[in-house]
């Protein structure tokens, strides 16, 4: 339209940058950063929308429900695993271990996705890559079928619980100061217990509180499953 002489001059509209648009990478992103934020508990499908600046609906068309949102959580996690190594039948057992430290490495780093995937059956490529892998390091080491796949259920767990159980100590704030005082506590109960009737809690209260680390607790676990699945392993 022309623009008359006597018509004041109206400024230019500033363009509006368009918005990117919505996919499940940038879900994901945004749930992950909820959840480093603010914990498990504070991811919704709406808290996820407001940090995207839109709607819960509009996340619908892209990730069905929150319980396929945890699965996206899983599965960003264990993106981030590195085991590429070839698996060795002569060393299965070291390896097994190897990654079983890495499942912990990976979920220290996203704190809230061990609690996401417990009571999940991971579906995702790179979950099932995790899966197979282990399964490929049991059948090495010759554990039968059954085995095999009961412990591809029971390994994912333990080290599941030692991360979330770790995530829930980390988000009680206590000091060192504080972890020693709830120990000697701790300690202390355990010594008072009649001791005709707990006799053994009685005389281990001591290594029963005192003499680890996570760390060193977590080896012990691993090493003791890895153990008796070679137990249960069949003659070649």
């Amino acid at each position: 339209m022309t623009q008359h002489p006597w018509q004041p001059i109206s400024p230019a509209k500033p363009a509006r940058a368009a918005k990117e648009p919505l996919n499940r990478e940038r879900i994901v992103d945004a749930a992950m950063r909820v959840l480093v934020s603010n914990g498990y508990d504070a991811v919704s499908m709406r808290k996820v929308a407001q940090e995207l600046g839109t709607g819960p609906a509009s996340l619908y068309a892209h990730v069905a429900n929150k319980r396929e949102l945890d699965q996206l959580l899983v599965e960003r996690a264990a993106a981030q695993m590195d085991f590429d190594e070839a698996v060795d039948p002569e060393r299965w057992q070291e390896q097994l271990k190897s990654m079983m430290r890495e499942m912990l490495r990976v979920l220290r780093a996203n704190p809230g996705v061990a609690r996401a995937s417990i009571g999940q059956v991971p579906l995702g490529e790179r979950a099932l890559r995790s899966t197979e892998r282990i399964l490929a390091l049991l059948k090495a080491g010759n554990i039968p079928d059954q085995a095999a796949a009961w412990a591809v259920d029971l390994i994912p767990l333990y080290v599941t619980a030692i991360a979330f159980e770790e995530t829930v100590q980390s988000a009680s704030n206590w000091t060192p100061e504080d972890v020693e005082g709830f120990v000697r506590g701790l300690r202390d109960y355990f010594a008072s217990l009649p001791a005709d009737r707990f006799p053994l809690t009685v005389a281990l209260a001591v290594p029963m509180t005192s003499g680890a680390t996570g760390d060193e607790r977590f080896e012990f676990g691993i090493a003791v499953i890895t153990a008796g699945l070679a137990s249960l392993a069949k003659p070649h």
